[in-house]
């Protein structure tokens, strides 16, 4: 009798020693099947959210957000054979920024002036009376000596394409949005921009002048949509400066891009 009881105990104690490993394993699964759950929630979630940052942030067009804040279409942004449409200059705000310079600082009057880059001197005159708003303007820019230290921040050189842009406050070719004007004055009606012609930058609004300008070094022809470019003066000596720097290249040999010769603006002064 005593070893049939301790052979009853044996087997019920081996019973319940399974039963409890049934259990935990039980309880594992159950665990994993959560953890697995939970898992696929999270993988689920981070996908929606991709796809809702994919459709809601990186959809937007930055230079049509930024019309404003962009120097096009010569900049760093669409090249000049592909202008902004008339829709977007219809609804820009036709107003100039608090601070820019009234016209009438600059009317009827003609600066002459010295534009360095790298050291190297130009002769510039700009022209109050067939543009008195640029000409207020970059006179006003180059007495507060906004553009020292600036760069040129691109240079192209294509058939009839070839310009030295320069003025970025941020040197990358975004204008400031606080600082906008217009209307575009002195536009060529052919499009043409003879050698040595000083001009103003501009987006996709005759209103969306800034403190960029570019200087032709040979002769350019571009699109006159939506009014073209404001011709505010010329190059009275030293356009080789520029042609040198053209000369040494564009970056990734490029017809369109930063010039391969770092351009600083050391001075540009107008009296």
């Amino acid at each position: 009798m005593p070893s049939t009881n301790r052979d009853a105990r044996e087997q019920k104690r081996r019973i319940s020693s399974m039963e409890a490993k049934r259990s935990l394993r039980e309880q594992q699964a159950k665990r994993r099947k959560r953890d697995n759950v939970a898992a696929a929630v999270a993988i689920v979630a981070v996908v929606v959210l991709a796809v809702v940052l994919q459709l809601t942030v990186f959809s937007h067009n930055p230079t049509a957000d930024q019309t404003a804040a962009v120097q096009a279409p010569l900049d760093s942004s669409p090249s000049p054979s592909a202008p902004a449409s008339a829709g977007a200059t219809s609804s820009a705000a036709q107003t100039n920024s608090p601070g820019v310079p009234p016209a009438s600082a600059a009317a009827g009057k003609t600066f002459t002036g010295s534009l360095s880059l790298n050291g190297a001197p130009m002769g510039v005159e700009i022209d109050g009376t067939k543009a008195p708003q640029a000409a207020a303007v970059f006179k006003s820019l180059a007495d507060e000596g906004f553009f020292k230290g600036l760069s040129c921040h691109r240079l192209t050189d294509a058939n009839n394409f070839g310009v030295l842009q320069c003025g970025s406050k941020a040197g990358d070719g975004a204008g400031d949005p606080a600082y906008q004007w217009g209307p575009v004055e002195n536009s060529p009606a052919d499009g043409k921009y003879p050698a040595g012609t000083i001009a103003v930058a501009r987006g996709s609004s005759t209103y969306s002048n800034g403190t960029q300008f570019f200087i032709v070094y040979k002769d350019t022809v571009l699109p006159q949509t939506d009014g073209g470019y404001t011709i505010m003066g010329k190059v009275t000596s030293g356009l080789d400066v520029v042609q040198k720097i053209a000369a040494a290249g564009i970056t990734g040999g490029s017809t369109d891009g930063a010039p391969v010769t770092p351009v600083t603006i050391d001075s540009f002064t107008l009296k």
